[in-house]
């Protein structure tokens, strides 16, 4: 089993699925690349049992084999070679590898192909389209809200819902939560699944946005296959909470504010603020908007003022910072609107105004309760 191909183009690819090699690897194997050739076309696979990732490109071959080869080893022999041909020469008998370029060779051990785990068939699945810049675009905007929970691992991943009326992307630490829905993008039936982490962090790394993703699905695993790559994950078994529950219907108190302006305030204050609770308080009152942070312990406190659009109560409300700048850096509108009820109700972060008819963003942060 011996093939031509270009250190380059290979490199590149290795190193679009190279994401899912994991360092803590229960079974050796793992640690490699599968090498697969059939009909002088090369398909590469790289997983940790519960994500797998494939990508094919042509290569110039004289038989069908598979092989398993030393992920971290060839990964750093690519990084070090100019672009030309390397020939991969392999031994069925004692799996070694040999990779001959321009001035030299390298030789290295390898595994038996049929040893390395099998990706699961996806039986009963359903299909849908969705374009990359849509799930991109929803990765980015709800990754930042997941849980790090190991005994709620449902809140650690991000719950895709899909109707025949839109696409709904949820996640949620219990803290804060980010519902983002798309009305351009729906499927024929209506379904659900929570799609872990990881997968997500590779996928928003591998879409430029310009591409078409095509995702099937069943109850335990879903699959999107792209340009030349296919991912596929298991997918987290559980029921996701009913979060439109916690999203407060009645909201009378409406801030409207230059979001740059806000967020910078917010950072200056919160490094006066107690470095356990990272709270904020914003005081609102006619067009002002006051936030202050003091730490009690080291007797720091800082107080800043913003002309806002306010229409509401006069009210006082306690916020964790370090959520509501990643909020704010997760939104990317000149103006937010935030809308309360009460104190001790959950605020609503938003676009003032939006760019996209067929988005919509809502973000949802709990109060800490203020000291009197």
């Amino acid at each position: 089993m011996n093939f031509i191909i270009s250190s380059t183009t290979l490199l590149r690819h290795l190193q679009s699925i190279s994401g899912v090699l994991s360092t803590s690897n229960t079974l050796p194997i793992l640690d490699n690349f599968l090498f697969e050739i059939v009909d002088g076309q090369l398909t590469v696979s790289a997983s940790d049992l519960e994500t797998t990732m494939r990508t094919s490109l042509e290569v110039e071959a004289n038989e069908a084999g598979k092989i398993a080869i030393p992920a971290k080893l060839l990964l750093d022999v690519l990084k070090n070679l100019p672009d030309q041909p390397c020939t991969f020469l392999v031994d069925k008998t004692n799996f070694s590898v040999e990779i001959a370029y321009d001035n030299g060779k390298s030789k290295m051990v390898g595994y038996n192909g049929e040893d390395f785990p099998r990706t699961p068939a996806i039986e009963n699945s359903s299909k849908t389209k969705v374009s990359g810049e849509i799930i991109s675009k929803a990765i980015n905007k709800t990754l930042f809200a997941t849980g790090n929970d190991d005994l709620r691992p449902v809140m650690s991943g991000v719950f895709c819902q899909f109707s025949p009326q839109d696409i709904t992307f949820v996640a949620t630490d219990a803290h804060k939560l980010v519902r983002y829905r798309r009305t351009d993008s729906t499927a024929t039936g209506s379904s659900s699944f929570i799609l872990p982490k990881k997968p997500l962090n590779l996928l928003k790394s591998n879409l430029s946005g310009a591409e078409e993703v095509l995702l099937e699905y069943n109850e335990s695993n879903a699959i999107f296959t792209f340009n030349d790559i296919v991912l596929v994950c298991r997918l987290i078994d559980g029921k996701y909470p009913n979060y439109e529950a916690v999203i407060p219907k009645e909201n009378p108190n409406v801030l409207i504010i230059d979001r740059a302006q806000f967020l910078s305030s917010i950072k200056r204050v919160s490094i006066f603020a107690n470095k356990t609770t990272h709270q904020i308080k914003l005081k609102l009152a006619g067009s002002e908007l006051s936030l202050s942070a003091e730490d009690i312990d080291f007797s720091n406190e800082a107080n800043e003022r913003l002309t806002c659009n306010y229409d509401g109560d006069d009210m006082e409300i306690g916020f964790n910072s370090r959520f509501l700048m990643e909020m704010l850096n997760n939104l990317d509108t000149t103006e937010v609107k935030l809308e309360m009820s009460e104190p001790s109700r959950a605020g609503l972060l938003m676009p003032a105004v939006k760019d996209n008819e067929d988005e919509d963003i809502l973000m949802l942060v709990m109060p800490v309760m203020l000291n009197r």
